[in-house]
């Protein structure tokens, strides 16, 4: 017999599928590889997987022919290395539209143009050259009388915000803001475009897995992290990564412009060192964050942006450079067979479960409540970062003593944490009682900038700091 509360849980599943207003799921297809099937064997494996939509890094003739007539909506990138003579060239930029977008369409569906891809993180220096590069090839579009059709925008990483935790304190890193982000977010709103995003919960997760819970990486059931600037709970890192954009985008009276995740995706393997990649955590990763998307409703923040998502890779990629995860982002083996199954589609995550070893093979254990594990990590403790100035950590101070429900007693005066009298030591020991008391979850030692969370026992004088409540 079913239980009630499960048959209660399935009706609402089925009623999601059936009545909610969704996203949408693309996938990247890279090629740098070379043991790759052909173009047409590759547009057949994609409809064969009720992929509708497909990404590339090139104009590449045999792909854009093998896409022809498949109903697969394409977008298409300009290289980073060809910013400059876009930017510099009206000729060349319609020369390039011509060639590589007009001569396909409309029988090639291509819906978009990326121009670069982390323009800002490319070692040859092509950022000044990205928004002019972006209009030329957008006044191509209009002589050629697809600008209606075909956006343009340009995919930028995370590196590209100065903060982002938390989400709500997302902003761009001030020297880009008026030389490349305004003057992109504007032609984005004129052209009626959207923010093109590369978004990897897996590298905040692996560089911080004293903080982060494998759990809350991977959409899976977890308390939640409140953002302390504006009081929403986050379920999921991958939603606040995009709301930390859409807060930066806001923070410039930008809300109007949508975004698309142009990347994300988890590694089914990699070295010693990168924790968490394996292919469990990777069928997780991507069959979950598939149900998120295409079950519907935005993001905390923007709870009506049902957002289409483009899922990093089609393949294993056996040429790339780097750590050994790189060559293992895929969905498929070169050979076509499935790196792990999972849906792609409303109709197959009907039955679609998240399977999960008690302990996913030699990664970490971890506790599974938003926060700090302890057979990872052993104790952690919460204290003042005396870099953030006087005023801000007495705010934070006052707020932790006061409606934070901190306990402060032994930093009254003649009470054993009263010496050293001073104000970070103070504030250290006030933030490690709320960290401690509320669990040492994600997000309860931040305090606007002013905590941080450290591994070794904090020493002030000789006062002893809890690690548990």
């Amino acid at each position: 017999m079913v239980p009630i509360f499960a048959s209660f849980s399935l009706l609402l599943i089925s009623a999601l599928f059936i009545v909610a207003d969704c996203g949408s799921i693309g996938v990247n297809y890279g090629r740098i590889a070379n043991n790759l099937p052909s173009a047409t064997k590759v547009v057949e494996l994609l409809k064969s997987q009720a992929l509708n939509r497909v990404k590339v890094y090139d104009t590449d003739p045999a792909v854009l022919h093998a896409l022809s007539g498949s109903g697969i909506k394409v977008t298409v990138d300009l290289p980073n290395e060809q910013l400059f003579a876009a930017a510099k060239s009206t000729s060349f930029a319609n020369s390039w539209v011509q060639r590589n977008v007009a001569a396909y369409y409309p029988h090639t569906e291509i819906e978009a143009i990326a121009v670069g891809n982390e323009v800002f993180v490319d070692p040859r220096n092509t950022t000044k050259f990205l928004v002019p590069a972006m209009k030329n090839i957008h006044q191509a579009l209009v002589k050629s009388n697809l600008h209606s059709d075909i956006k343009i925008s340009s995919p930028i990483a995370l590196s590209a915000l100065q903060n982002s935790y938390p989400s709500s304190a997302g902003s761009f890193r001030p020297e880009l803001i008026e030389p490349v982000f305004k003057p992109m977010l504007n032609f984005l709103r004129q052209t009626g475009s959207f923010l093109m995003v590369n978004a990897y919960p897996f590298f905040a997760y692996e560089s911080n897995t004293d903080v982060i819970s494998l759990d809350y990486a991977l959409f899976r059931e977890n308390p939640g992290v409140v953002d302390a600037g504006n009081g929403l709970r986050y379920f999921s890192l991958f939603d606040a990564q995009v709301d930390a954009v859409f807060a930066a985008m806001s923070a410039l009276k930008y809300d109007d412009i949508r975004l698309v995740v142009t990347e994300t995706g988890w590694p089914s393997k990699g070295d010693e060192n990168e924790i968490g990649a394996s292919a469990e955590n990777a069928a997780a990763y991507n069959g979950n964050l598939v149900r998120r998307i295409l079950t519907g409703g935005g993001t905390p923040l923007r709870p009506k942006a049902d957002l289409t998502v483009y899922l990093f890779a089609l393949f294993n990629e056996n040429n790339k450079v780097g750590p050994t995860s790189e060559r293992n982002y895929g969905l498929f083996y070169p050979t076509e067979e499935k790196v792990y199954d999972i849906p792609f589609t409303v109709e197959g995550l009907k039955n679609y479960h998240d399977r999960r070893s008690p302990v996913a093979g030699n990664q970490p254990v971890n506790g599974g409540k938003g926060g700090v594990s302890k057979s990872t990590t052993g104790n952690t403790w919460c204290v003042a970062n005396g870099e953030a100035g006087k005023e801000k950590l007495q705010a934070a101070l006052d707020f932790a003593c006061g409606e934070g429900g901190a306990d402060c007693h032994s930093i009254q005066p003649g009470a054993t944490c009263y010496d050293p009298n001073t104000l970070e030591a103070h504030a250290s020991f006030a933030f490690n009682s709320y960290y401690q008391k509320n669990g040492r979850h994600m997000g309860t030692c931040y305090f606007g900038g002013a905590a941080y969370v450290v591994t070794q026992p904090p020493k002030y004088g000789d006062c002893e700091f809890p690690t548990g409540y």
